[in-house]
This record gives C-alpha cells, structure tokens and sequence, in this order.
C-alpha cells in the first residue's frame, strides 16, 4: 500500500492524502529518504496578525519529514511522529510560495530521525525578475517510530 500511495500523492491533483488537497499541499520530489513539498501561502491560511500561522509550518515540515521516512520504509512498514521540535526563523507573508525540504538522518530499526528546512520565496517569486532569495523561515527535527 504504501507504494502505491507514494507514487499516487506525486500526482498534480491527488485525493489519495485528503490533507494536502485541503490545504493545497503539492510533492515537488520524493525519493528514499528525502522529500520536498510545496504550499503557496493562501489567505486562508493567515491568523489574526496577518502572517501564515505557526502550526502550518509545522504542518508543512512534519509531513515532509513523514514523507522522506515512508519513502525509505520497506513495503507495509508505517509511521508515526513521536516528537518533532520547531524553530520559527521568520514570519510568512501571505503570497509567499514554501519549500519544505527534509532528510532522514539516521534510520534505525524502530526508530528514525529527520530533519526539515522550510524557505518561503516572496508573492513575485514566480517573476524570475523580481525573485530574491529564498528566505528560510522554520527548521525542525523530528523522531518517527515504524509501526
């Protein structure tokens, strides 16, 4: 199964993940032990001050995280986050396009370590002319158990 829903959760209009066709989630790569996701910054997504909330981002590098370990797992082979520890570098303006890169950084038997880098680029990031830097906006590290 879980094969089948790595290879269907890469396609552009996916349903088999109902959260990131909420929230418009999209899976830029997928490969053993990596994974890069995408998320434009809608209005939907703004709390009160007017920036994307905190628990988007962390949703954003906790299933990034999730996904470079499933890429990795053996057929059947599940997981679960455990802990994950976030650090908010910069607040995210709505507009702005996120990157989310993980990596597992040691796989164990049981137990898997993960990190993830979240960069948001700025609402003109898609003219190549007024792109700046990408701007890193959140890291974590997160351990998930295989069930």
């Amino acid at each position: 199964m879980t094969r089948k829903y790595l290879e269907k959760v890469c396609c552009p209009d996916q349903r088999v993940n109902p959260l990131f066709a909420f929230l418009g989630i999209e899976v830029e790569a997928l490969m053993p032990e990596r994974a890069m996701l995408r998320l434009r910054a809608k209005p939907e997504l703004v709390q009160g001050a007017g920036m994307i909330a905190g628990g988007i981002l962390a949703t954003l590098l906790d299933e990034a995280m999730a996904h470079a370990v499933l890429a990795g797992n053996a057929p059947r082979e599940k997981t679960t986050t455990v802990d994950m520890n976030v650090s908010y570098l910069r607040p995210v303006e709505e507009g702005a396009t996120l990157e989310c890169e993980a990596r597992v950084i040691k796989r164990g038997r049981r137990v898997v370590f993960a990190e993830a880098v979240l960069r948001a680029l700025g609402p003109d990031e898609s003219d190549p002319d007024k792109r700046g830097p990408a701007q890193e906006a959140a890291k974590a590290t997160a351990t998930f158990l295989l069930v």
